[in-house]
């Protein structure tokens, strides 16, 4: 008997053709339940939860069609396929629009059982796998957008929370495409000023006359095109919160204002005499090495104090390769219901080739590829074919690495026990974090592999 592939219920008024369906389903490695009629189906359901219901069509008292519309509120991730010796295309079709996966005829064939049972069981457990991780999205991985379970970025949502109930100035550094904005973001709506506006400015974009005017505002006449009096985004952020990304590109100047905003919290626009006072807290973002630009007399020495009273470091994607599945699924989502598509996951080769791949855009890289397949993909899944070209993330074979590639670890020298350590916790890595694919992947229990983690976390 092979290894157990998933759960099976077979429902069936007829005992001999029930008994003998669920016996040839579990020689071939499932996990079988059966079930005499829908009413007793329908108690089995929330405590068995399969990945596939075999049910008979015609039964007495619940049939069918209600056992598919009652369960799939019981078993939201099984797949329904129905039998009957009615193979009509009016029963099919009712089956289906009910929620059925597929139907069978009696007598069955059995290699179609198979085939059909395989292929519903797959789509089933990706249904579920999704569902976990977008319950990790958004409940404990996630904090305002920003998603994350590896140590580093459950560390760095833990400053955000803590961070979030001071005013204190905050300074986040990180490779572009990191999510910068979405950390100034969190920090907002999870502040007292979570009411207020949050206000963005990218201090690159604009020039440095522009960017103080920007910034501050201007009086009517201030320069030539100023024909009214302007609001700058200190004001507009007044009572909230003001996210300057790319602090250090400021010119001199400007930075004389910002400084004196920090210290006194008081400004006046350009070209006016009157000194203004707003409540504003300052978060701003760099992806350059700042200690080093006012060693090179680009930025003042006390502006960079002032803005890194509280300083974050968001990781690049590469370092945290655990998250990209729960990454992979937030952004499916989001581009699947943005575009009216109802693509629900990655197939293993597709998530696999996702892990592997470096991002040297990060986080806004992924997303753009995600977004990518999401248009192209033709089904429901995923798969290699839909994922833009990540040539990057192979080897010169052509091949994506595994999560062994690349390892610093030289055995001679190593104890068996740090070897281990080190096997688990890659594979752990290259599969979300998954502790029952990282046992089947390693040939060991799904006990030993939660055992040692624990064991490695404890103090």
């Amino acid at each position: 008997m092979g290894a157990t592939t998933g759960r099976v219920l077979v429902v069936d008024d007829e005992p001999n053709a029930r008994d003998a369906l669920a016996e040839l389903l579990a020689d071939e490695g499932h996990d079988t339940r059966a079930a005499a009629d829908g009413a007793e189906a329908l108690e089995l359901l929330e405590d068995y939860d399969p990945d596939v219901v075999l049910t008979d069509l015609k039964m007495p008292g619940v049939d069918g069609i209600e056992l598919i519309e009652r369960g799939r509120t019981l078993a939201p991730h099984a797949a329904f396929i129905v039998m009957t010796a009615f193979g009509t295309v009016e029963t099919a079709v009712a089956a289906i629009k009910r929620g059925a996966e597929n139907y069978l005829t009696k007598p069955l064939d059995m290699d179609t059982v198979s085939a059909l049972v395989g292929r519903a069981m797959s789509r089933a457990q990706l249904s579920r796998e999704a569902a976990r991780l977008r319950e990790q999205v958004d409940t404990r991985l996630s904090i305002g957008g920003v998603v994350g379970s590896h140590p580093s970025m459950q560390r760095l949502l833990k400053m955000v929370e803590q961070v979030a109930r001071s005013r204190a100035s905050v300074l986040i550094e990180g490779e572009t495409g990191t999510g910068k904005e979405l950390v100034a973001a969190a920090i907002h709506h999870a502040s007292p000023r979570r009411d207020g506006p949050f206000v963005r400015l990218n201090c690159a974009a604009l020039v440095e006359s522009l960017l103080e005017s920007e910034l501050f505002g201007h009086e009517r006449g201030a320069f030539t095109g100023a024909v009214s009096r302007r609001r700058g985004r200190f004001e507009q952020a007044d009572g909230g919160t003001l996210f300057l990304d790319e602090v250090g590109e400021m010119g001199a100047a400007t930075q004389v204002k910002l400084l004196r905003f920090l210290q006194e919290r008081e400004f006046e626009r350009v070209g006016g005499a009157e000194t203004l006072r707003v409540d504003v807290r300052v978060v701003a973002a760099t992806n350059r090495d700042l200690r080093r630009a006012v060693d090179e007399g680009h930025l003042r020495e006390d502006l960079y104090y002032r803005l890194n009273v509280v300083r974050l470091e968001v990781p690049p994607l590469r370092a945290r390769r655990s998250d990209v599945p729960a990454l992979a699924h937030h952004f499916l989502r989001k581009h699947a219901e943005a575009n009216g598509f109802e693509v629900q996951g990655f197939t293993d080769e597709a998530l696999r080739a996702l892990i592997a791949y470096p991002w040297p855009g990060n986080v806004r890289e992924l997303e753009n590829a995600v977004e990518h397949a999401v248009v192209l993909c033709e089904g429901r899944t995923i798969g290699l074919d839909a994922l833009p070209e990540l040539g990057r993330g192979r080897d010169d074979s052509g091949r994506h690495p595994g999560p062994a590639d690349g390892l610093d670890a030289r055995v001679p020298g190593l104890t068996l026990a740090e070897i281990e350590r080190v096997a688990i916790e890659r594979t752990l890595d290259a599969v979300g974090g998954s502790t029952a694919k990282a046992a089947e992947l390693l040939g060991i229990s799904q006990r030993k592999v939660q055992y040692r983690v624990k064991e490695w976390s404890e103090p």
